[in-house]
């Protein structure tokens, strides 16, 4: 039996659909990568399962089953700290007043440079963010304690695994301040202008906005020695971690990150850093002397990959990742580098599992400052 023209064409574009749909999902799907490809820095690959030790620089191979450290869940019997939480609202602040991006806008690459995104639909824009603070049950009201910034917060893990760790004498107690974000994602938004930024600008808005809160409310003090100071964050609040450490070592010598966003997604574009984030690894670290910084990084074999409309070949994390570790070694940094199987971005699996090893090693040679406030 002949079907109608009218059938055989909707048949026809719904197959068309179809086959359109299905190559842009194949598409999206992010590459899995092998941690031994040419170009990728030689690695350790651990028995599945095993974290590399806190005592231990370099690069590690882990995964793929990523069963969650002890130290990830609570344990009835460890003393619980005290976890405050406030708002604060962007017309109180002086440095951030607040932008967003319209909803489903992007941007279009500047025709005479593809590395150039141009935002048009971006405009002044309140927010509110949520603080929570984290404050050990062995803090001592009024001595000075040693303290990490979170983005993306509240890091409900990152609290839990104190307990743990401090309780276990493998960090000191620090109270741990958990930031979210001013909203929105990437150019244009307040989250991106926040991390994504190539510049002190954040950290100085944590020093002058967000700590001389975290005292008055919690009734803590804040060590002034950057070695008692540590950052850390996941995607673009993870390359915001190294950000604030990079351009004030005065103020922070810890970095941790996870599925650090070392691509270029900077906005507004800089002719002073014309590569955003990517160019810590192609030219900034390279061309340094090296920072008293210790860093710890992690990245997925299914992480990001995202030429999006830019195609600038810069929006690559593993490979960001990857080259950001050879970057690290070659200047001397203490660093750990870890490449998880069967891991996606920022993955809390991942996360779960390697968080304890992770502030461990982060903190392995911390020593307070004689005399420092």
């Amino acid at each position: 039996m002949k079907l109608p023209k009218i059938i055989n064409r909707t048949i026809a574009l719904g197959a068309l659909f179809y086959m359109i749909w299905g190559i842009s999902s194949a598409m999206a799907q992010p590459p899995t990568r092998d941690p031994h490809a040419p170009g990728y820095v030689s690695v350790t690959e651990l028995p599945d399962g095993v974290n590399p030790s806190p005592n231990s620089n370099g690069n590690f191979i882990i995964g793929p089953a990523h069963d969650p450290a002890p130290e990830s869940t609570v344990q009835a019997n460890v003393p619980q700290g005290t976890v405050y939480r406030f708002t604060i609202y962007s017309k109180d602040s002086k440095i951030y007043p607040g932008i967003a991006r319209e909803p489903n806008t992007f941007g279009t690459p500047d025709p005479a440079n593809p590395a150039k995104l141009i935002v048009t639909t971006s405009h002044p824009s309140p927010y509110s963010r949520q603080v929570a603070v984290y404050v050990p049950k062995q803090y001592v009201a009024g001595t000075i304690a040693p303290f990490i910034v979170g983005a993306d917060g509240p890091d409900n893990l990152l609290f839990t695994v104190l307990d743990n760790l401090i309780a276990e004498g493998k960090v000191p107690p620090m109270i741990a301040i958990s930031i979210g974000n001013g909203s929105g994602d990437a150019q244009g938004s307040e989250r991106g202008l926040e991390y994504d930024t190539m510049s002190g600008v954040y950290a100085e808005f944590v020093e002058n906005e967000i700590l001389p809160l975290v005292e008055s409310k919690c009734q803590v003090k804040l060590t002034k020695d950057p070695a008692g100071r540590a950052t850390m964050g996941g995607s673009s609040g993870g390359s915001c971690a190294l950000i604030m450490a990079w351009y004030h070592p005065e103020l922070y010598h810890r970095v941790l990150n996870y599925s650090g966003t070392y691509i270029n997604q900077q906005w507004p574009y800089n002719p002073k850093t014309p590569q955003g984030a990517w160019g810590f690894h192609e030219t900034i670290i390279p061309k340094s002397r090296p920072k008293p910084l210790r860093i710890w990084m992690e990245v997925g074999d299914r992480d990001l990959f995202n030429p999006n409309v830019m195609r600038d070949g810069m929006h690559d994390w593993v490979l960001a990742n990857e080259n950001m570790a050879k970057a690290l070694a070659a200047k001397g940094y203490p660093y750990q580098f870890i490449f998880a199987r069967n891991a996606g971005h920022v993955d809390n699996k991942v996360r779960k599992q390697t968080l304890p090893e992770a502030l461990e090693w982060l903190w392995k040679d911390y020593r307070p400052a004689k005399g420092m406030k």
